[in-house]
């Protein structure tokens, strides 16, 4: 794999269809790798982009100099709650801070809308996602909807106001 460009020179975070090739090519990644870590037999991960084009939701790509190398999606939970899914950086690009800048895009698009908290689900054998959530103010909440009994969900929230 060729190495990246350094994405603090020509990071943009820009938002996209759900079903264009570099969103769908990454949901993918993330689908892949999450069924690997978490020991599920490959393509087990549901492929589920309900939800990611209703009203309201938004999607997002970050490109380091063009090249497509995260995604997020934003979307309403409840009046005030936006919920955070598919979030994912390709390995080759982390620890660059580019999930970092996806998130702080997501809670501008979020206040933009009016939300008021941001929650979004991870998992145990995710570390690195669970410090970053940390690291950016989220606080641990309790599992909802269909986390609730999911035990290896790790769930967080963020107030922002």
């Amino acid at each position: 794999m060729s190495e990246l460009p350094s994405p603090t020179l020509s990071l943009k975070v820009e938002r996209a269809s759900v079903s264009s090739r570099d969103a769908l090519r990454l949901m993918k990644c993330m689908c892949g790798e999450i069924d690997e870590l978490y020991g599920n037999p490959p393509a087990s991960t549901p492929f589920d982009l309900s939800g990611m084009d209703a009203p309201g939701a938004v999607f997002v790509v970050a490109r380091a100099s063009g090249r497509a190398v995260g995604c997020a999606a934003l979307r309403p939970l409840e009046a005030t709650t936006a919920e955070v899914k598919r979030m994912y950086v390709v390995p080759a690009a982390r620890k660059q801070g580019l999930a970092r800048e996806i998130m702080r895009s997501l809670e501008e698009i979020a206040r933009e809308c009016g939300f008021s908290a941001i929650w979004l689900e991870t998992g145990q054998r995710q570390p690195g996602a669970i410090r970053l959530y940390e690291s950016l103010g989220y606080k641990r909440i309790a599992a909802y909807g269909d986390y609730k009994d999911d035990p290896v969900s790790v769930c967080f929230g963020k107030s922002l106001i």
